[in-house]
């Protein structure tokens, strides 16, 4: 079972499109999933949830009130599950702190999940900050895949993720955390901006950078209001054959073993 944090502490970049059309992407292509929404706004929960479970949410797990293995509940998709997230956890920062194993209690949920569930991909839509649920991620993650929109900011704070990703190895909370990889995201191939953010970002982070690009379509706003994915919302849709490619290049990557103890040193002014 392998944990991947799905995170940008910049939020509208596109982390929850990412987490969700991913999971539904790899369930396709027979992977066992378990999407897991750190998310306090619940974004995740309100598209893959179903509308009569009642199952308590990750909050349960992190103040120890339920195992994380009792939290995982099917969705109508076919090989994808959800540990669904509430208005609850945006208490965690307070509660979660106070106690002696702040950083490690969505390891021990994982642990509880590794034991009982046979899960080959667990994505976690991680909130867009850098508190203790982002903590508690990066503690409990394998490795960490970030999305970046393809704007004059992409790189925004990408240089502080990459620190506190280094303080949590250094830590010894999680030395062999890894970065899966980098994605594009809202690319505008239109524009004249857009193209030339996504040449500075590869020519800065070179081979981290997936090769697919996700691009900018209304379809991605429409798809949650219908409480869809994408795949549902819009099967032959451009957005749709690029999670589709994402999804296979991310199982490629992972087959050959490819990952980046660290991206280099993120710039964090306006590409040139």
């Amino acid at each position: 079972m392998k944990v991947i944090a799905i995170t940008n502490q910049k939020g509208g970049v596109g982390k929850t499109t990412t987490s969700v059309n991913l999971a539904a992407a790899l369930a396709e292509k027979k992977c066992r999933v378990l999407l897991v929404d750190l998310d306090p706004q619940g974004s995740a929960s309100s598209v893959l949830a179903p509308e009569e479970s009642e199952s308590p949410s990750i909050y349960s797990a992190l103040i120890g009130e339920a195992l994380g293995s009792s939290l995982v509940t099917p969705t109508r998709l076919k090989n994808l599950s959800i540990i669904r997230s509430d208005l609850d956890l945006a208490g965690a920062e307070i509660e979660v702190a106070r106690m002696d194993d702040h950083m490690m209690r969505l390891r021990g949920a994982f642990d509880a999940i590794r034991a009982e569930h046979d899960f080959d991909y667990v994505l976690m839509d991680c909130p867009p900050s850098l508190g203790i649920l982002m903590s508690n991620a990066l503690a409990a993650a394998d490795e960490i895949l970030v999305p970046i929109q393809c704007e004059y900011y992409a790189l925004e704070g990408l240089g502080l993720l990459m620190e506190v990703t280094d303080r949590i190895r250094s830590s010894g909370a999680n030395p062999s955390l890894a970065i899966s990889g980098l994605v594009l995201t809202m690319f505008d191939g239109r524009t004249n901006l857009n193209p030339a953010v996504e040449k500075e970002v590869r020519s800065h982070f070179q081979e981290v950078v997936f090769d697919t690009v996700i691009p900018r379509t209304v379809r991605f706003a429409e798809a949650p209001s219908h409480g869809r994915t994408i795949f549902e919302h819009d099967p032959q849709g451009s957005g749709t054959a690029a999670y589709r490619a994402l999804a296979k290049e991310f199982l490629h990557r992972s087959k050959l073993g490819l990952k980046f103890t660290n991206a280099p040193a993120a710039d964090t002014g306006t590409p040139a």
